[in-house]
């Protein structure tokens, strides 16, 4: 569990301190790359909340998201059509499927909580 937000921790801090600026014609690629990181990230903290979560699971669909999606984008770029843009309907619904999960088990444990609290 604490890999994914250590990670989210110190990406947001390098990207923060370090002066760095990206090439206009590389800004697809990044831009699909953090909607996979992100979308990992995501689905870690639902297989976390889901009591499912594997390290190895984690990690190896991290790098697997983010060079599917850049090689799609890649491609697309090649043959002069937006692939990325399927990346981003797909990474984006399964970011917010994640989200909605997460939601509601967040929901059921506060309501089982105060039940519990009720009862007692």
């Amino acid at each position: 569990m604490w890999l994914p937000l250590i990670g989210l921790l110190v990406g947001f801090t390098v990207g923060f301190l370090a002066d760095l600026r990206v090439p206009d014609e590389y800004s697809n690629y990044l831009s699909i790359a953090i909607l996979a990181a992100f979308d990992t990230l995501i689905g870690g903290l639902r297989a976390h909340l889901q009591q499912t979560y594997d390290e190895i699971v984690f990690i190896t669909g991290f790098f697997f998201n983010i060079i599917l999606a850049t090689t799609l984008t890649f491609l697309g770029v090649h043959l002069g059509v937006d692939l990325y843009l399927a990346a981003v309907f797909a990474f984006g619904v399964r970011l917010f499927q994640n989200i909605a999960v997460i939601r509601r088990l967040l929901l059921t444990e506060w309501m089982e909580r105060r039940q519990n609290r009720e009862k007692s």
